[in-house]
């Protein structure tokens, strides 16, 4: 199981969502994450080639949730989520959002 981490600018990002959104995108992390973090999945997929302009360890990965995008990496020696951003994407490219 890993441990989840949300970096200040994630923590900005989640008080800034309205209260609905905030409860889905928060229960997605605790249930999508926690397991297989670096798994490709229906909803979660590792971003190559894209370097986000904040702090991270590659690979970055992205999980969707419904209109939203969480960002996050993962680390496997320390077992840790480390959620970094969270985003609106709505129809905007994941390099827009970002």
């Amino acid at each position: 199981m890993f441990g989840i981490r949300f970096a200040r600018s994630a923590l900005a990002d989640l008080k800034g969502l309205r209260g609905h959104d905030r409860s889905r995108v928060f229960e997605a992390i605790e249930r999508d994450l926690r397991e297989h973090p670096r798994e490709p999945g229906r909803n979660r997929k590792e971003l190559t080639g894209l370097v986000p302009p904040w702090e991270h360890v590659q690979p970055v990965w992205e999980l969707r949730v419904g209109d939203h995008r969480v960002f996050y990496d993962a680390e496997t020696e320390g077992r840790q989520v480390i959620v970094r951003a969270i985003r609106r994407k709505g129809r905007s490219t994941t390099k827009e959002v970002l």
